[in-house]
């Protein structure tokens, strides 16, 4: 289980740091209106994992327990998801952009919007769907609570790394202006994340 743990958080910690809409947007906020701006969208964001724990948790924990080819297909499912994602970032810009003039809001209206960006987005829930289940370590009994303490360390190593960028704003945008190769070194490591994962569920 602390093996699992541990591999969890490192992966976690990894798609955390990697260049995405979440930190770009926590960052912009953070730039624009202060550190406890960027706080209140991550806390926002963070929130939102709450409802696609349990909704995953729940969904899938009867499958798990009663049709194992059913869940291991829907692993493979998940593995082809993490390897389309490793492609898509492959293709993609590895340039590091975000708005530093982002319109002033209050504390409330930014947790707001970070709970519904989170909600709306049909990839997060795809993204559990396909991360998750690779870090059960008992997929035969008591799944729900496995969901839930990987949701909730999810949670947590996301909202320190997103609370770091927060509060270390205005030195993270100058030493991304300044290092170039950082985007490109954060985009090969997302892959290699990505890629992993994805081989790890598909090897028996």
């Amino acid at each position: 289980m602390i093996e699992t743990l541990l591999s969890f958080v490192v992966a976690t910690c990894i798609l955390a740091l990697s260049p995405g809409p979440d930190n770009m947007y926590v960052l912009t906020q953070s730039l624009a209106n202060g550190s406890k701006s960027g706080l209140a969208t991550t806390a926002g964001l963070i929130s939102g994992c709450i409802v696609h724990t349990t909704l995953l948790a729940f969904g899938l924990s009867a499958i798990i327990t009663t049709n194992e080819t059913l869940f291991y297909g829907i692993k493979v499912l998940g593995a082809l998801y993490l390897l389309y994602l490793a492609y898509k970032i492959f293709k993609s810009d590895a340039s590091l952009e975000f708005i530093e003039n982002a319109p002033k809001k209050s504390y409330m209206q930014l947790f707001k919007q970070g709970v519904i960006m989170n909600l709306l987005n049909p990839k997060v829930m795809i993204f559990f769907l396909a991360f998750f289940p690779a870090f059960l370590w008992q997929p035969e009994t008591d799944t729900i609570r496995q969901f839930y303490i990987l949701g909730l360390t999810f949670m947590v190593v996301s909202f320190i790394v997103f609370g770091i960028f927060s509060l270390l704003a205005g030195s993270v945008s100058v030493f991304l202006k300044n290092n170039k190769n950082t985007g490109i070194l954060l985009k090969w490591l997302q892959i290699f994340v990505f890629l992993g994962i994805a081989m790890f569920i598909l090897i028996p």
